[in-house]
């Protein structure tokens, strides 16, 4: 490969828009294998507090000023993060639901899904250890 072909890689490469993923996960012997984004949804937003073998759901996010949680849930749900905010805020004041449990890092996240079998969390870097597994893999949309 000639050097120019390396440049024109390279220029490529640093073109493409910066993209994640987000891996829904939970403990490895969790026995919810899979979940749909919309079974991730009502978790994640308190339409159900149970998995769908019935098991109690123990959900945990970032913090509500975490710049990687409004891309989340604009890849979850496909709202902006106020309008997420706002959507609790709702349930909150009517006493029907709270939030999911806030953690402050990924750090954190990790640590108590590998913890706990009942835990629901989510990162932005796919997990490589042996006690947490990955039930769902959400696209990180397109910058507006």
């Amino acid at each position: 490969m000639g050097l120019g072909k390396i440049f024109l890689l390279a220029l490529l490469a640093c073109a493409l828009p910066a993209r994640a993923d987000f891996y829904v996960v939970v403990h490895a012997s969790n026995a919810q294998r899979a979940l749909t984004q919309k079974e991730a949804v009502d978790l994640f937003m308190g339409r159900t507090r149970a998995f769908t073998n019935g098991e109690f759901a123990l959900v945990f996010d970032l913090p509500r000023d975490n710049p990687r949680r409004a891309a989340f849930y604009q890849a979850l749900t496909g709202m902006s993060v106020a309008q997420v905010n706002s959507y609790w805020a709702r349930l909150m004041f009517s006493g029907q639901s709270a939030p999911p449990q806030a953690l402050p890092d990924e750090t954190a996240m990790a640590g108590i899904l590998r913890r706990n079998p009942s835990a629901l969390g989510w990162l932005s870097r796919e997990p490589t250890d042996a006690g947490l597994r990955t039930v769902l893999v959400l696209k990180e949309p397109p910058a507006p």
